[in-house]
Protein backbone atom coordinates (compact mmCIF):
# COMPACT_ATOMS: atom_id res chain seq x y z
CA UNK A 1 0.00 0.00 0.00
CA UNK A 2 1.26 3.47 -0.82
CA UNK A 3 2.64 5.13 2.34
CA UNK A 4 1.21 8.57 1.54
CA UNK A 5 -2.40 7.52 1.10
CA UNK A 6 -4.85 9.38 3.39
CA UNK A 7 -7.67 6.85 3.53
CA UNK A 8 -9.41 8.64 6.39
CA UNK A 9 -10.20 11.50 3.97
CA UNK A 10 -11.95 9.27 1.42
CA UNK A 11 -15.37 10.64 0.44
CA UNK A 12 -18.55 8.56 0.91
CA UNK A 13 -18.46 5.54 -1.37
CA UNK A 14 -21.45 6.70 -3.43
CA UNK A 15 -19.58 9.85 -4.53
CA UNK A 16 -17.35 8.04 -7.03
CA UNK A 17 -19.73 5.13 -7.60
CA UNK A 18 -22.47 7.22 -9.19
CA UNK A 19 -19.96 8.31 -11.86
CA UNK A 20 -18.46 4.85 -12.29
CA UNK A 21 -21.84 3.17 -12.76
CA UNK A 22 -22.98 5.77 -15.30
CA UNK A 23 -19.89 5.60 -17.52
CA UNK A 24 -20.60 2.20 -19.17
CA UNK A 25 -24.16 3.28 -19.95
CA UNK A 26 -22.82 5.84 -22.41
CA UNK A 27 -20.69 3.11 -23.96
CA UNK A 28 -23.80 0.98 -24.42
CA UNK A 29 -25.61 3.85 -26.13
CA UNK A 30 -22.56 4.55 -28.33
CA UNK A 31 -22.35 0.92 -29.45
CA UNK A 32 -26.07 0.74 -30.23
CA UNK A 33 -25.89 4.06 -32.10
CA UNK A 34 -23.03 2.73 -34.21
CA UNK A 35 -24.97 -0.45 -34.99
CA UNK A 36 -28.03 1.61 -35.91
CA UNK A 37 -26.13 4.12 -38.05
CA UNK A 38 -24.13 1.46 -39.86
CA UNK A 39 -21.11 2.03 -42.12
CA UNK A 40 -21.91 5.71 -42.69
CA UNK A 41 -20.85 6.48 -39.11
CA UNK A 42 -17.21 5.54 -39.79
CA UNK A 43 -16.76 7.16 -43.20
CA UNK A 44 -15.53 10.42 -41.67
CA UNK A 45 -15.02 12.07 -38.31
CA UNK A 46 -17.34 14.89 -39.44
CA UNK A 47 -20.60 12.98 -39.91
CA UNK A 48 -23.34 13.73 -37.35
CA UNK A 49 -23.20 10.12 -36.19
CA UNK A 50 -19.42 10.24 -35.73
CA UNK A 51 -19.63 13.47 -33.74
CA UNK A 52 -22.35 12.00 -31.51
CA UNK A 53 -20.36 8.78 -31.02
CA UNK A 54 -17.20 10.68 -30.18
CA UNK A 55 -18.87 12.74 -27.47
CA UNK A 56 -20.76 9.76 -26.03
CA UNK A 57 -17.39 8.07 -25.52
CA UNK A 58 -15.27 11.06 -24.52
CA UNK A 59 -17.70 13.30 -22.62
CA UNK A 60 -19.89 10.37 -21.57
CA UNK A 61 -17.90 7.26 -20.73
CA UNK A 62 -14.44 8.78 -20.17
CA UNK A 63 -15.43 12.04 -18.49
CA UNK A 64 -17.85 10.37 -16.06
CA UNK A 65 -15.22 7.86 -14.96
CA UNK A 66 -12.45 10.46 -14.71
CA UNK A 67 -14.51 12.96 -12.72
CA UNK A 68 -15.53 10.25 -10.26
CA UNK A 69 -11.97 9.02 -9.94
CA UNK A 70 -10.62 12.49 -9.19
CA UNK A 71 -13.18 13.07 -6.42
CA UNK A 72 -11.83 9.91 -4.79
CA UNK A 73 -8.17 10.27 -5.74
CA UNK A 74 -7.50 13.89 -4.74
CA UNK A 75 -8.42 13.52 -1.03
CA UNK A 76 -6.79 10.10 -0.66
CA UNK A 77 -3.61 10.46 -2.74
CA UNK A 78 -3.04 14.22 -2.41
CA UNK A 79 -4.39 14.64 1.11
CA UNK A 80 -6.50 17.58 -0.11
CA UNK A 81 -9.96 18.28 1.26
CA UNK A 82 -12.64 18.61 -1.41
CA UNK A 83 -15.46 20.92 -0.34
CA UNK A 84 -18.66 18.93 0.30
CA UNK A 85 -17.95 16.10 -2.15
CA UNK A 86 -21.44 14.64 -1.77
CA UNK A 87 -23.05 17.92 -2.84
CA UNK A 88 -20.56 18.39 -5.68
CA UNK A 89 -21.21 14.89 -7.01
CA UNK A 90 -24.96 15.31 -6.58
CA UNK A 91 -24.92 18.41 -8.79
CA UNK A 92 -22.18 17.67 -11.30
CA UNK A 93 -23.07 14.07 -12.09
CA UNK A 94 -26.67 14.56 -13.33
CA UNK A 95 -25.78 17.78 -15.15
CA UNK A 96 -23.01 16.02 -17.03
CA UNK A 97 -25.18 13.00 -17.81
CA UNK A 98 -28.05 15.10 -19.15
CA UNK A 99 -25.71 17.54 -20.88
CA UNK A 100 -23.85 14.84 -22.80
CA UNK A 101 -27.14 13.17 -23.78
CA UNK A 102 -28.49 16.44 -25.14
CA UNK A 103 -25.20 17.18 -26.89
CA UNK A 104 -25.21 13.82 -28.68
CA UNK A 105 -28.86 14.25 -29.65
CA UNK A 106 -28.05 17.74 -30.89
CA UNK A 107 -25.31 16.45 -33.20
CA UNK A 108 -27.77 13.95 -34.68
CA UNK A 109 -30.62 16.45 -35.00
CA UNK A 110 -28.55 19.36 -36.27
CA UNK A 111 -27.35 22.60 -34.65
CA UNK A 112 -30.32 23.68 -32.60
CA UNK A 113 -31.57 24.08 -29.04
CA UNK A 114 -30.55 20.58 -27.91
CA UNK A 115 -26.94 21.18 -28.88
CA UNK A 116 -26.88 24.55 -27.11
CA UNK A 117 -28.59 23.20 -23.98
CA UNK A 118 -26.21 20.23 -23.78
CA UNK A 119 -23.12 22.41 -24.15
CA UNK A 120 -24.44 24.86 -21.55
CA UNK A 121 -25.07 22.12 -18.98
CA UNK A 122 -21.64 20.58 -19.52
CA UNK A 123 -19.84 23.91 -19.18
CA UNK A 124 -21.80 24.81 -16.04
CA UNK A 125 -21.15 21.43 -14.43
CA UNK A 126 -17.46 21.35 -15.32
CA UNK A 127 -16.85 24.94 -14.25
CA UNK A 128 -18.13 24.21 -10.75
CA UNK A 129 -16.23 20.92 -10.68
CA UNK A 130 -12.95 22.55 -11.76
CA UNK A 131 -13.25 25.26 -9.12
CA UNK A 132 -13.82 22.79 -6.28
CA UNK A 133 -11.18 20.26 -7.37
CA UNK A 134 -8.75 22.99 -8.45
CA UNK A 135 -8.86 24.73 -5.06
CA UNK A 136 -8.25 21.37 -3.37
CA UNK A 137 -5.25 20.64 -5.61
CA UNK A 138 -3.78 24.10 -5.04
CA UNK A 139 -4.02 23.58 -1.28
CA UNK A 140 -2.75 19.99 -1.40
CA UNK A 141 -0.02 19.41 1.21
CA UNK A 142 1.54 16.65 -0.93
CA UNK A 143 4.02 17.67 -3.60
CA UNK A 144 5.38 15.73 -6.53
CA UNK A 145 4.81 14.57 -10.09
CA UNK A 146 1.24 13.42 -9.53
CA UNK A 147 0.06 16.78 -8.21
CA UNK A 148 1.74 18.67 -11.07
CA UNK A 149 0.18 16.34 -13.64
CA UNK A 150 -3.29 16.71 -12.11
CA UNK A 151 -3.05 20.50 -11.97
CA UNK A 152 -2.00 20.77 -15.61
CA UNK A 153 -4.67 18.22 -16.58
CA UNK A 154 -7.35 20.32 -14.89
CA UNK A 155 -6.12 23.39 -16.78
CA UNK A 156 -6.32 21.40 -20.01
CA UNK A 157 -9.91 20.44 -19.17
CA UNK A 158 -10.85 24.12 -18.89
CA UNK A 159 -9.28 24.85 -22.28
CA UNK A 160 -11.00 21.80 -23.78
CA UNK A 161 -14.53 22.70 -22.76
CA UNK A 162 -13.90 26.37 -23.51
CA UNK A 163 -13.04 25.53 -27.11
CA UNK A 164 -15.91 23.04 -27.21
CA UNK A 165 -18.46 25.62 -26.13
CA UNK A 166 -17.10 28.08 -28.71
CA UNK A 167 -17.36 25.41 -31.42
CA UNK A 168 -21.01 24.82 -30.57
CA UNK A 169 -21.67 28.53 -30.97
CA UNK A 170 -19.84 28.42 -34.29
CA UNK A 171 -21.94 25.50 -35.51
CA UNK A 172 -25.08 27.42 -34.60
CA UNK A 173 -23.83 30.51 -36.45
CA UNK A 174 -23.59 32.67 -33.33
CA UNK A 175 -19.87 33.36 -33.81
CA UNK A 176 -17.49 33.02 -36.72
CA UNK A 177 -14.64 30.60 -35.95
CA UNK A 178 -12.37 28.35 -38.06
CA UNK A 179 -14.28 25.17 -37.27
CA UNK A 180 -11.80 22.58 -38.55
CA UNK A 181 -8.73 24.16 -36.96
CA UNK A 182 -10.48 24.84 -33.65
CA UNK A 183 -11.86 21.28 -33.57
CA UNK A 184 -8.34 19.91 -33.92
CA UNK A 185 -7.16 22.14 -31.07
CA UNK A 186 -10.18 21.11 -28.96
CA UNK A 187 -9.40 17.43 -29.56
CA UNK A 188 -5.68 17.84 -28.83
CA UNK A 189 -6.27 19.54 -25.47
CA UNK A 190 -8.95 17.03 -24.51
CA UNK A 191 -6.97 13.91 -25.39
CA UNK A 192 -3.34 14.96 -25.07
CA UNK A 193 -3.89 17.35 -22.16
CA UNK A 194 -6.79 16.44 -19.90
CA UNK A 195 -7.03 12.69 -20.61
CA UNK A 196 -3.39 11.68 -21.03
CA UNK A 197 -2.09 13.85 -18.20
CA UNK A 198 -4.80 12.63 -15.83
CA UNK A 199 -3.98 9.07 -16.82
CA UNK A 200 -0.27 9.62 -16.21
CA UNK A 201 -0.80 11.38 -12.88
CA UNK A 202 -3.03 8.62 -11.54
CA UNK A 203 -0.74 5.93 -12.97
CA UNK A 204 2.19 7.17 -10.90
CA UNK A 205 0.23 5.94 -7.87
CA UNK A 206 -1.96 3.06 -8.98
CA UNK A 207 0.44 1.18 -11.26
CA UNK A 208 3.10 0.60 -8.56
CA UNK A 209 0.42 0.08 -5.86
CA UNK A 210 -1.95 -2.31 -7.64
CA UNK A 211 0.38 -3.89 -10.21
CA UNK A 212 3.40 -4.18 -7.86
CA UNK A 213 5.86 -2.52 -10.23
CA UNK A 214 8.84 -0.28 -9.48
CA UNK A 215 8.07 3.44 -9.22
CA UNK A 216 7.97 5.62 -12.30
CA UNK A 217 11.26 7.46 -12.93
CA UNK A 218 11.37 11.00 -11.59
CA UNK A 219 12.46 12.44 -14.93
CA UNK A 220 9.22 11.31 -16.58
CA UNK A 221 7.09 13.01 -13.94
CA UNK A 222 9.02 16.25 -14.43
CA UNK A 223 9.09 16.15 -18.23
CA UNK A 224 5.66 14.90 -19.25
CA UNK A 225 3.25 17.58 -17.91
CA UNK A 226 5.35 20.59 -18.89
CA UNK A 227 6.38 19.04 -22.19
CA UNK A 228 2.80 18.26 -23.17
CA UNK A 229 1.66 21.70 -22.05
CA UNK A 230 4.31 23.33 -24.26
CA UNK A 231 3.33 21.14 -27.21
CA UNK A 232 -0.36 21.94 -26.78
CA UNK A 233 0.28 25.67 -26.52
CA UNK A 234 2.41 25.62 -29.67
CA UNK A 235 -0.10 23.41 -31.49
CA UNK A 236 -2.99 25.72 -30.65
CA UNK A 237 -1.20 28.97 -31.43
CA UNK A 238 0.38 27.74 -34.65
CA UNK A 239 -2.69 25.93 -35.98
CA UNK A 240 -5.02 28.85 -35.33
CA UNK A 241 -2.56 31.33 -36.83
CA UNK A 242 -1.93 29.28 -39.97
CA UNK A 243 1.66 28.11 -39.44
CA UNK A 244 3.27 26.15 -42.29
CA UNK A 245 2.46 22.42 -42.26
CA UNK A 246 6.13 21.52 -41.70
CA UNK A 247 6.25 23.22 -38.31
CA UNK A 248 2.98 21.60 -37.29
CA UNK A 249 4.48 18.21 -38.12
CA UNK A 250 7.45 18.86 -35.82
CA UNK A 251 5.15 19.95 -33.00
CA UNK A 252 3.05 16.82 -33.51
CA UNK A 253 6.18 14.64 -33.49
CA UNK A 254 7.24 16.17 -30.16
CA UNK A 255 3.86 15.32 -28.68
CA UNK A 256 4.06 11.77 -30.03
CA UNK A 257 7.54 11.36 -28.51
CA UNK A 258 6.23 12.34 -25.07
CA UNK A 259 3.17 10.09 -25.31
CA UNK A 260 5.22 7.20 -26.63
CA UNK A 261 7.75 7.67 -23.84
CA UNK A 262 5.03 7.31 -21.22
CA UNK A 263 3.76 4.12 -22.89
CA UNK A 264 7.23 2.56 -23.17
CA UNK A 265 8.13 3.36 -19.54
CA UNK A 266 4.81 1.91 -18.33
CA UNK A 267 5.32 -1.32 -20.29
CA UNK A 268 8.89 -1.66 -19.01
CA UNK A 269 7.78 -1.18 -15.40
CA UNK A 270 5.06 -3.79 -15.85
CA UNK A 271 7.65 -6.22 -17.19
CA UNK A 272 9.51 -5.83 -13.87
CA UNK A 273 6.49 -6.38 -11.63
CA UNK A 274 7.08 -8.49 -8.52
CA UNK A 275 3.96 -10.61 -8.98
CA UNK A 276 3.98 -12.71 -12.14
CA UNK A 277 0.41 -14.04 -11.89
CA UNK A 278 -1.74 -12.81 -14.82
CA UNK A 279 -4.03 -9.94 -13.91
CA UNK A 280 -7.00 -8.41 -15.74
CA UNK A 281 -6.02 -4.85 -14.88
CA UNK A 282 -2.48 -5.46 -16.10
CA UNK A 283 -3.76 -6.80 -19.43
CA UNK A 284 -6.10 -3.84 -19.88
CA UNK A 285 -3.22 -1.46 -19.15
CA UNK A 286 -0.91 -3.24 -21.55
CA UNK A 287 -3.57 -3.19 -24.24
CA UNK A 288 -3.98 0.54 -23.68
CA UNK A 289 -0.25 1.22 -23.89
CA UNK A 290 0.06 -0.87 -27.06
CA UNK A 291 -2.83 1.11 -28.58
CA UNK A 292 -1.06 4.35 -27.67
CA UNK A 293 2.15 3.12 -29.30
CA UNK A 294 0.16 2.13 -32.39
CA UNK A 295 -1.11 5.70 -32.61
CA UNK A 296 2.42 7.05 -32.23
CA UNK A 297 3.73 4.74 -34.98
CA UNK A 298 0.83 5.59 -37.30
CA UNK A 299 1.30 9.34 -36.86
CA UNK A 300 5.08 9.21 -37.25
CA UNK A 301 4.78 7.01 -40.33
CA UNK A 302 2.21 9.32 -41.87
CA UNK A 303 4.46 12.33 -41.33
CA UNK A 304 7.57 10.53 -42.58
CA UNK A 305 5.97 9.29 -45.82
CA UNK A 306 4.80 12.33 -47.84
CA UNK A 307 2.27 13.51 -48.53
CA UNK A 308 1.40 13.34 -44.86
CA UNK A 309 -2.37 12.99 -44.36
CA UNK A 310 -4.21 15.43 -42.15
CA UNK A 311 -7.27 14.68 -40.06
CA UNK A 312 -9.37 16.41 -42.71
CA UNK A 313 -7.89 14.83 -45.83
CA UNK A 314 -7.70 11.17 -44.75
CA UNK A 315 -11.01 10.20 -43.10
CA UNK A 316 -10.15 6.51 -42.59
CA UNK A 317 -6.82 7.41 -41.01
CA UNK A 318 -8.46 9.85 -38.60
CA UNK A 319 -11.22 7.41 -37.64
CA UNK A 320 -8.66 4.66 -36.97
CA UNK A 321 -6.64 6.98 -34.74
CA UNK A 322 -9.82 7.90 -32.87
CA UNK A 323 -10.78 4.26 -32.27
CA UNK A 324 -7.29 3.43 -30.98
CA UNK A 325 -7.34 6.40 -28.60
CA UNK A 326 -10.95 6.25 -27.35
CA UNK A 327 -11.52 2.49 -27.13
CA UNK A 328 -8.00 1.07 -27.32
CA UNK A 329 -6.25 3.41 -24.89
CA UNK A 330 -8.55 5.29 -22.58
CA UNK A 331 -11.55 2.97 -22.22
CA UNK A 332 -9.22 -0.02 -21.83
CA UNK A 333 -7.21 1.64 -19.05
CA UNK A 334 -10.31 3.09 -17.35
CA UNK A 335 -11.94 -0.35 -17.30
CA UNK A 336 -8.82 -1.93 -15.87
CA UNK A 337 -8.64 0.72 -13.15
CA UNK A 338 -12.30 0.27 -12.27
CA UNK A 339 -11.70 -3.43 -11.71
CA UNK A 340 -9.14 -2.53 -9.04
CA UNK A 341 -10.59 0.67 -7.60
CA UNK A 342 -14.16 -0.52 -7.03
CA UNK A 343 -13.26 -3.72 -5.10
CA UNK A 344 -10.69 -1.76 -3.11
CA UNK A 345 -13.23 0.94 -2.19
CA UNK A 346 -15.69 -1.78 -1.21
CA UNK A 347 -13.12 -3.33 1.10
CA UNK A 348 -11.98 0.02 2.51
CA UNK A 349 -15.44 1.30 3.42
CA UNK A 350 -16.68 -2.07 4.71
CA UNK A 351 -13.57 -2.51 6.82
CA UNK A 352 -14.06 0.93 8.37
CA UNK A 353 -17.75 0.23 8.94
CA UNK A 354 -17.24 -3.21 10.47
CA UNK A 355 -14.19 -2.38 12.52
CA UNK A 356 -12.50 -5.38 14.12
CA UNK A 357 -15.69 -7.33 14.78
CA UNK A 358 -16.70 -8.20 11.19
CA UNK A 359 -14.06 -8.52 8.48
CA UNK A 360 -15.16 -7.64 4.93
CA UNK A 361 -14.87 -10.09 2.04
CA UNK A 362 -11.57 -10.43 0.21
CA UNK A 363 -11.14 -7.97 -2.68
CA UNK A 364 -11.08 -10.89 -5.13
CA UNK A 365 -14.59 -11.82 -4.00
CA UNK A 366 -16.09 -8.45 -4.98
CA UNK A 367 -16.19 -9.13 -8.74
CA UNK A 368 -15.94 -12.71 -10.08
CA UNK A 369 -12.63 -13.22 -11.90
CA UNK A 370 -14.40 -15.14 -14.64
CA UNK A 371 -16.68 -12.18 -15.35
CA UNK A 372 -13.78 -9.73 -15.57
CA UNK A 373 -11.77 -11.99 -17.90
CA UNK A 374 -14.77 -12.58 -20.14
CA UNK A 375 -15.56 -8.89 -20.39
CA UNK A 376 -11.91 -8.09 -21.10
CA UNK A 377 -11.81 -10.55 -23.98
CA UNK A 378 -15.03 -9.20 -25.42
CA UNK A 379 -13.69 -5.64 -25.13
CA UNK A 380 -10.59 -6.42 -27.17
CA UNK A 381 -12.62 -8.39 -29.70
CA UNK A 382 -14.86 -5.34 -30.12
CA UNK A 383 -11.78 -3.13 -30.52
CA UNK A 384 -10.47 -5.39 -33.28
CA UNK A 385 -13.89 -5.40 -34.95
CA UNK A 386 -14.09 -1.60 -34.83
CA UNK A 387 -10.67 -1.27 -36.46
CA UNK A 388 -11.55 -3.83 -39.14
CA UNK A 389 -14.86 -2.06 -39.79
CA UNK A 390 -12.96 1.02 -40.97
CA UNK A 391 -11.48 -1.07 -43.80
CA UNK A 392 -14.52 -3.32 -44.29
CA UNK A 393 -17.68 -1.28 -43.56
CA UNK A 394 -20.15 -4.24 -43.54
CA UNK A 395 -18.62 -5.20 -40.17
CA UNK A 396 -19.75 -1.92 -38.58
CA UNK A 397 -23.06 -3.21 -37.21
CA UNK A 398 -21.41 -6.24 -35.61
CA UNK A 399 -18.64 -4.07 -34.17
CA UNK A 400 -21.16 -1.70 -32.61
CA UNK A 401 -23.12 -4.55 -31.05
CA UNK A 402 -19.95 -6.17 -29.71
CA UNK A 403 -18.84 -2.93 -28.09
CA UNK A 404 -22.30 -2.37 -26.59
CA UNK A 405 -22.28 -5.92 -25.22
CA UNK A 406 -18.84 -5.35 -23.69
CA UNK A 407 -20.14 -2.25 -21.90
CA UNK A 408 -23.23 -4.14 -20.71
CA UNK A 409 -20.94 -6.78 -19.21
CA UNK A 410 -18.79 -4.11 -17.57
CA UNK A 411 -21.90 -2.53 -16.03
CA UNK A 412 -23.02 -5.92 -14.75
CA UNK A 413 -19.64 -6.59 -13.16
CA UNK A 414 -19.63 -3.20 -11.42
CA UNK A 415 -23.19 -3.75 -10.21
CA UNK A 416 -22.10 -7.12 -8.84
CA UNK A 417 -19.50 -5.35 -6.71
CA UNK A 418 -22.09 -2.82 -5.54
CA UNK A 419 -24.44 -5.65 -4.56
CA UNK A 420 -21.67 -7.22 -2.47
CA UNK A 421 -21.10 -3.88 -0.77
CA UNK A 422 -24.78 -3.29 -0.03
CA UNK A 423 -25.39 -6.84 1.24
CA UNK A 424 -22.38 -6.83 3.55
CA UNK A 425 -23.08 -3.27 4.74
CA UNK A 426 -26.61 -4.33 5.68
CA UNK A 427 -25.22 -7.31 7.59
CA UNK A 428 -22.91 -5.03 9.56
CA UNK A 429 -25.69 -2.58 10.35
CA UNK A 430 -28.00 -5.41 11.40
CA UNK A 431 -25.30 -6.83 13.69
CA UNK A 432 -24.73 -3.42 15.23
CA UNK A 433 -28.48 -3.04 15.82
CA UNK A 434 -28.62 -6.42 17.58
CA UNK A 435 -25.78 -5.50 19.90
CA UNK A 436 -27.02 -1.99 20.64
CA UNK A 437 -28.03 -1.43 24.27
CA UNK A 438 -31.69 -1.21 25.17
Amino acid sequence: MHPNMSFEQAPPVWVPYRFFLTAPLFGIVAGLLLAWAGPAALTSRWTPEALALTHLLVAGFMLQAMCGALLQFVPVAAGANIWRPGLVAGLVHPMLAVGVSLLAAGFLAGPGPWLAAGAGLIVTALSGYVIVVGVALLRAPVKGATIVALRVALLALVVTYGFGFTLVQGLRGSVGVPLVEMTNVHAAWGLGGWSLLLLSGVSYYVVPMFQLTPAYPAWLGRMLPWGLLAVLLLWASRLLTGLAEGWLSWILLAGMALAGGFAVVTLRLQAKRRRRVPDVTLTFFRGGMVSLLAVVVAVVAAIAVPPAPTFSEAPAWAVTIGILLFVGLFISVITGMLYKIVPFLNWLHLQRLGGLTIMPPNMKEMIPERGMVGQMRLHFVSLAALLLAVAWPPLTVVAGLLFAASCVWLEWNLLSAVRVYVDFRDRILAADACHAPG
